[in-house]
């Protein structure tokens, strides 16, 4: 992510934090991103917090870098990965989720962003006030502009309509970057399956569809870096992708056994 292509704005410095009722509860889950976290974390401004009630939330995989020292900076709610084993991003997300006190939880990646925050908020609040059955939200994706290329156009531009199409119909379908889910919900399926490597955002949206509706919103528009397609390219992520979702669904495990990190 380039430096310029996000506004900075004022930290939120952790002795000045106080305890506010909150409706949403924002979970990152982090591991060796000092490269990207301050320009992300700055985005969620003091202003923001308080005009939307929510909380940030870090969930860090048990970085050695900058990443613990930076998310300091913007809250007091940091869960940190103590074991020696490397966790799997279900697992940070799941500690996160435990510290939430939101009735709605966000998760999103440390290298996304909504696209503007006014209408996420607004798409998350009709979800708030929905009927019980309306259990969660998959949103549409795109890259960073200040990164994108032709190749990632193209890529949306078909990604977006299967996955708005794979949700009208049922499937489950809500990419990892960002999944919005009611609390209640997200406890009832006992959230994301720690044991998974890969594949456990499909798993969860699908365990979800057996217990409420999944809405498609157009308004739920996030940004994600290209980082991952630029080191690995389309083909390599969208085959481990496929291979992964096939394994998850028939096997109930993903055939990666560790997700590399791209930094």
């Amino acid at each position: 992510m380039k430096k310029h292509s996000i506004s900075i704005s004022r930290p939120i410095p952790t002795e000045t934090i106080i305890e506010q009722t909150v409706d949403y509860s924002i979970i990152i889950p982090t591991y060796q991103e000092e490269k990207i976290l301050e320009q992300v974390l700055t985005l969620y401004t003091p202003e923001l917090q308080e005009k939307y009630k929510f909380e940030l939330i870090i969930s860090d995989g048990g970085s050695t870098d900058n990443t613990i020292a930076i998310a300091k900076k913007h809250t007091n709610k940091i869960a940190i990965h103590q074991k020696q084993v490397r966790q799997t991003i279900g697992e940070g997300r799941n500690k996160g989720a435990d510290l939430a006190k939101g009735n709605i939880l966000i998760f999103i990646n440390a290298d996304t962003y909504p696209a503007d925050f006014d209408t996420f908020f607004n798409a998350v609040e009709k979800l708030k006030v929905s009927p019980t059955e309306q259990i969660a939200l998959s949103c549409r994706c795109r890259a960073i502009p200040e990164e994108e290329q032709f190749i990632d156009r193209l890529f949306y531009a078909i990604h977006n309509p299967i996955l708005k199409v794979g949700t009208k119909m049922g499937f489950g379908y809500g990419r990892g970057e960002c999944q919005v889910i009611k609390k209640f919900a997200f406890e009832e399926v006992h959230g994301y399956d720690e044991n998974l490597h890969a594949g456990e955002d499909f798993d969860l949206y699908g365990r979800l569809t057996k217990f409420g509706k999944i809405k498609w919103d157009d308004d739920l528009f996030v940004y994600e870096s290209t980082r991952r397609w630029r080191k690995f390219g389309y083909a390599k992520v969208l085959s481990l992708w496929a291979i992964n979702a096939i394994a998850v669904k028939i096997k109930g495990q993903s055939v990666s056994k560790d997700w590399d990190a791209v930094r």
